[in-house]
């Protein structure tokens, strides 16, 4: 299990991280969870979600080492931990699957474009912000130079860029670079999103600029499950308990 990221550790958010190990290890699988460099309990210098790729390695050699008998590894991450793994497990052939949930996938155009087609309509929806408008609380012409600087910037063609030099697999803007991880990894990958989670939605955003990366996908390596009342970390009970149900359902299919 890889720690999004901070202010957090190897806990997780809600101690999601420690809930969802102990239920799979109740059904037989071991688990392994572990803070990256310059986190929690584990010295050295910090290191963003996109250069932790040497952790990851580190942290699958150390589980093998207390599980000999162990064959294969599944990978899982949430928000830009779902990324990290993404630049990471194509390259390792111990890992055979991921679960990931609302992968971080963020530029400034696809940010834009996500606000405009869910916040913005979203609001024309809410009764309170009629009812702002009627009692004069609203400042329409600043919201229309707030909505006015997002239309420019989803229809820019700048994003924001993260590059991996030393892998020219991996093209400049972190969509690219995401869509080079699905690409490269053979193996088979649940993908949850929230509906309520506007990460989820940009996601979903770089997913309909690309039309390779719907095709690829759509297809059978894949298993994408959204959960329509589920927010960002999966913060109560039933979102989280659905979650690794939906795992160790996936798992065992396989």
């Amino acid at each position: 299990m890889v720690v999004a990221g901070g202010p957090q550790y190897r806990v997780g958010g809600h101690r999601q991280l420690v809930l969802w190990a102990r239920r799979l290890s109740d059904e037989g699988y071991p688990v392994f969870r572990f803070d990256q460099r310059g986190w929690g309990d584990s010295y050295g210098d910090f290191h963003d979600y996109d250069a932790i790729s040497d952790d990851i390695r580190a942290a699958i050699d150390m589980f093998m080492l207390e599980e000999p008998s162990l064959e294969e590894i599944v990978l899982w991450g949430e928000c830009n931990a779902a990324s990290a793994i993404l630049f990471y497990a194509y390259c390792d052939p111990r890992v055979r699957g991921l679960a990931l949930q609302n992968p971080w996938a963020r530029s400034e155009q696809g940010q834009a474009k996500t606000i405009l087609r869910h916040y913005y309509l979203m609001r024309l929806k809410q009764p309170e912000f009629w009812q702002k408008l009627l009692k004069l609380r609203f400042n329409p012409l600043e919201s229309l130079r707030s909505l006015f600087k997002l239309v420019v910037r989803s229809r820019s063609n700048e994003q924001s860029a993260r590059s991996t030099p030393h892998d020219p697999a991996f093209e400049r803007s972190l969509p690219e670079h995401l869509f080079a991880g699905f690409r490269l990894f053979k193996g088979p990958v649940l993908l949850v999103l929230s509906s309520q989670d506007i990460i989820a939605r940009e996601f979903d955003e770089a997913v309909r600029a690309n039309p390779a990366w719907s095709t690829l996908l759509a297809s059978s390596s894949y298993r994408r499950i959204e959960m329509p009342e589920g927010d960002h970390t999966f913060s109560s009970i039933e979102q989280r308990n659905k979650v690794v149900s939906w795992a160790i359902s996936w798992m065992e299919s396989w």
